[in-house]
């Protein structure tokens, strides 16, 4: 079913509900009564420590190690003791180990042992089966740990997790149109130069809603479509990139316009998805939108332009930035179908088109101001200064400095 406003979501009246997806993309979950937590924790060690942060596997690290030199060191103190190692006059045979004398003895010598450290002046005997044995046990002991805990911080260091500090969404959505429909976008951006492989995006609308049988389901998740059937959510992500929702007759927005929308009670989460060119390991970035987010009638400001050294350059001031287009419908799309049955693409407003020739002539600006700067001179290629010489010449350009929105 669509997106509706007031009753009709199964809301209730008055109440918004808290943000499920923080901006940075934790989720705002709390697990209690949750039973044999530990056990269940316990069962599936590795993952837990790699999980954890990082001063308690410090911590782990560290108690590991020591417990395990303590261990076979109080080993090697018993055999000493029981073969008579440790008396005041030791007996005249060959001890078990040489120079362990006592207890802080035993574990020097654990430690040498289980590190490969090897001073030379502590060492097993031929004497007691028991020693040698000990020292089996515990060289295989110290792989085995050294296996499982060095693995744990690698894979720790290797986790993706930080990869997303990298990856940007816009603070807010927009509703405009886009080749005549009405379309809810959002902004992607992936700030490393290091590529973001078969990265993909996709959403979910999270909302109340009571079912036909009365049934209520707190947080109802569905998928919005951003282009899957026609591969439009796989994204080359190397400049800033706009996310497109076409609110057709399936979309949940389709029977919402602007004053609905800002009634509605729900949340849209934003995924985007890749593998890390450098590991290859999968990367998940994630954020919401609240329907206060949402800005009907606006566009994103461009942020993405030629230099005249020929290059592409991508400006970071405009990445959030939107600017309102006159002209854009103030009715749902549902009723933008009725009032247009053949829709046509219109024709793109004057004041839009001025204010990317805007951004296109202060971007030529700041060329020149280079250029005169290294004694050089030239122009923005592409020709956008000639069409803003003539929008100049015609009285066209306005200034739209105080349209621009920026949360």
């Amino acid at each position: 079913p669509p997106l509706q406003a007031g009753q009709g979501s199964g809301a209730v009246p008055g109440r918004r509900l808290p943000r499920f997806v923080k901006k940075d993309g934790h989720c705002n979950v709390e697990f209690v009564n949750l039973g044999e937590k530990s056990q269940r924790y316990l069962g599936d060690l590795f993952t837990t420590c790699v999980d954890a942060r990082w001063r308690w596997l410090a911590l782990l690290f560290s108690l590991a190690f020591v417990l395990s030199w303590l261990l076979f060191g109080l080993a090697f103190w018993l055999v000493a003791a029981l073969h008579g190692d440790l008396g005041p006059a030791p007996a005249p045979r060959p001890p078990c180990f040489t120079q362990v004398t006592g207890l802080l003895g035993a574990f020097l010598l654990s430690l040498e042992t289980q590190t490969s450290i090897g001073y030379g002046s502590r060492s097993v005997t031929e004497e007691c089966p028991a020693a040698v044995l000990a020292v089996v046990l515990q060289c295989v002991a110290g792989c085995l740990l050294d296996a499982f805990l060095l693995g744990a911080v690698m894979a720790k260091m290797a986790k993706p997790k930080k990869r997303n500090q990298t990856l940007l969404f816009s603070r807010c959505a927009v509703v405009a149109l886009r080749d005549g429909k009405l379309c809810l976008m959002w902004r992607v951006a992936n700030l490393r130069h290091s590529h973001l492989v078969e990265a993909h995006v996709r959403a979910q609308l999270l909302q109340p809603r009571v079912t036909p049988e009365g049934e209520f389901l707190p947080l109802d998740q569905r998928d919005v479509d951003v282009g899957f059937d026609s591969g439009s959510d796989r994204l080359f992500l190397v400049s800033p990139l706009t996310v497109v929702h076409e609110i057709d007759d399936a979309s949940p927005f389709y029977g919402l316009g602007p004053a609905q929308l800002a009634r509605a009670d729900f949340e849209l989460v934003a995924i985007l998805e890749g593998m890390v060119e450098a590991t290859a390991m999968t990367t998940q970035c994630r954020t919401s939108y609240l329907p206060g987010e949402l800005r009907w009638g606006h566009r994103f400001a461009p942020v993405l332009a030629r230099c005249r050294r020929g290059r592409y350059r991508v400006d970071f001031r405009h990445f959030h930035r939107t600017y309102p287009v006159p002209g854009t419908p103030r009715c749902s799309a549902r009723e933008l179908g009725q009032q247009r049955p053949s829709p046509s693409p219109p024709s793109a407003p004057r004041a839009s088109f001025c204010y990317v020739n805007e951004l296109a002539l202060r971007e030529q600006e700041e060329e020149e101001e280079e250029d005169g700067a290294t004694g050089g001179h030239g122009r923005f290629p592409g020709g956008s200064g000639g069409v803003m010489e003539g929008l100049r010449r015609a009285g066209w350009r306005r200034d739209y400095r105080g349209m621009e929105g920026e949360i």
